[in-house]
Parts: structure tokens; C-alpha cells; sequence
């Protein structure tokens, strides 16, 4: 029986003998299912006033997919968390869906017993996925942290202007100072005054450093005006 403060649930899935049994296991056990829906797009309708505490999704789904339907929930309901259940093993389909939010992921081999377990772990806060995926998810967790600190540690670090950038990129391509010169239309002690620059507000010693340091941030990847 439900109770007053049963966990709100709402079931997605495009399959309805599927949706209707996973909604039926979970009233049994207790949970409020207070709303069901076949895709996604009509997910995104419906949760806003379903309210739900945790969404189960499924990822296959026509009109809107189980990650674009889990971040479109969360960006309107940031409180509703999202529990994947889906037969998709793929790696692409676990990144992905923990790339949109989802805070756990079940095979729709588990049992019965595992999904209610899954469900209450996820209204409770944990992240729930199955041991089959926790090396993916895991590795996905690293990668992300190793970007943030990435974007956060420049904040420290004295803002470079857009021509001192523009010639580090030229730097990070191999281009020697005479060079960039001629390609940004700039004397060479113009240049070289912008790398010194760029030295002293980076607390780098000498040009093998900088050329470093523009290739980890990926400078070397970005097209310059003219290569366009």
C-alpha cells in the first residue's frame, strides 16, 4: 500500500506491457506511481506536474530518447533524479546517459527485486548502477573531474588578451615569432613583446614551455583567421 510519504514515481517506456509491469511491481512495493508515459516528448509534458520523486526511463524511445528526455526533466525539475532502465549495454548508451543526468542504470535483465532496490537507492540519493557498468560510469566520473580541474586551474592565472591568445595558437602550430608576424600582419617585436607577455602572465620560463602549454589547452587544434 501506498502511503503518504511513499516515494513519487513515474515509469517511461515506449513498450506498454513493459511500462505497465514495471509500474504494477513498484505500486506493489509501495511507491506512488503517480504517472506513466510512452516517450519521451510526452515525459517532458507530463513530469512537471507529476512531480515525481524519480523517473524511470527507458533510453530507446521514439520523438524524444531516454537522454534527451532525462535532461530536459532535470532542467525543469533539478530535484527529480532519473533512474535509466534499459536493455542497452552499449558504452555510448551509459556515457550518455549519465552525460544527461541520469543518476543510476539498470539492465532490464535485473530482477524484480533489484529495480525496487534500485528505485529506492536512487530516490535516497545513491548512485545505482549495476556491477557490469560501474568500470564505464567510473571512468566517465575520472574523465570529468580531470576536465573540471582542467577549466578551473586558468581561473588563477592573469587573463591573456584576444592578440597575445591569437599568437600563442601560432606558437602551439609551430610557427616561429618572424612568421606569426607576417601572418597577423605585425612587426616581429610586436611578437615577441606578446610572448614575453604571455611568459610573465603564465609564469613560464622560455618558448618550449609555452609551446607546451598552448598544445594542452588544445591551441593547436584551433584555426587561426585566414585558415578558416
Amino acid at each position: 500500500m501506498t502511503g503518504a510519504g511513499a516515494t513519487r514515481v513515474m515509469v517511461v517506456d515506449d513498450h506498454p506491457m513493459w511500462r505497465e509491469g514495471v509500474a504494477r511491481d513498484l505500486t506493489e512495493r509501495g511507491f506512488d506511481v503517480v504517472a506513466t508515459a510512452g516517450d519521451g516528448a510526452a515525459a517532458v509534458r507530463i513530469a512537471p506536474a507529476a512531480r515525481p520523486d524519480v523517473v524511470v526511463m527507458d533510453l530507446q524511445m521514439p520523438h524524444l530518447d531516454g537522454a534527451g528526455a532525462t535532461a530536459a526533466i532535470l532542467a525543469a525539475l533539478p530535484g527529480t533524479r532519473v533512474l535509466v532502465l534499459s536493455a542497452s549495454a552499449e558504452q555510448g548508451d551509459v556515457l550518455g546517459a549519465v552525460r544527461a543526468g541520469a543518476a543510476g542504470y539498470l539492465l532490464k535483465s535485473a530482477q524484480a527485486a533489484e529495480l525496487v532496490d534500485a528505485v529506492q537507492r536512487t530516490a535516497d540519493g545513491q548512485a545505482v548502477f549495476g556491477p557490469e557498468l560501474a568500470g564505464l560510469v567510473l571512468g566517465e566520473f575520472r574523465r570529468r573531474e580531470k576536465r573540471k580541474d582542467r577549466e578551473t586551474q586558468p581561473s588563477g592565472e592573469p587573463a591573456l588578451t584576444p592578440r597575445e591568445t591569437e599568437v600563442l595558437r601560432l606558437v602551439a602550430k609551430g610557427l616561429t615569432a618572424r612568421q606569426i608576424a607576417e601572418r597577423l600582419t605585425l612587426s616581429h617585436r610586436t611578437v615577441e613583446n606578446h610572448v614575453q607577455n604571455a611568459l610573465r602572465k603564465l609564469q613560464l620560463t622560455n618558448r618550449v614551455e609555452l609551446t607546451r602549454y598552448a598544445i594542452e589547452q588544445g591551441l593547436d587544434q584551433v584555426a587561426s583567421p585566414g585558415e578558416q
